[in-house]
């Protein structure tokens, strides 16, 4: 059986942030859980934040727990970015998170093959 594409399907958009083992888990969860989610829940048209603590690494350096954002779109995920609730969370991220855990982020365009 052979998958079909459809042609005309929408492209999703996805936020992926990996942070690092964390100096002080207890602080840094706590944080993250009462303080951060909350924020981030508010990205203007995020249609799905997922996490997973302590995934296993296949090939690299394992991570504490990886973060994922979805959108429907390039221009709706970029517009949450900039929006006003971005810049809160991107500023409680590097003030907050980032004196228990370095993190990086990246940004996926999600095409269907």
């Amino acid at each position: 059986m052979t998958a079909t594409v459809d042609p005309v399907a929408k492209q999703r958009a996805r936020f992926v942030v990996m942070y690092d083992v964390p100096s002080d888990v207890d602080a840094f969860e706590r944080h993250y859980n009462d303080i951060h989610i909350p924020l981030a829940k508010q990205y203007p048209g995020l249609r799905r934040f997922t996490r997973s603590h302590e995934p296993t690494a296949v090939i690299g350096e394992p991570c504490h727990m990886v973060v994922m954002l979805d959108w429907d779109d390039m221009d709706a995920l970029e517009a949450a970015l900039r929006s006003e609730i971005g810049r809160r969370t991107a500023e409680d991220a590097a003030t907050n998170l980032a004196r228990y855990a370095t993190f990086r982020g990246m940004i996926l365009q999600l095409d269907e093959v």
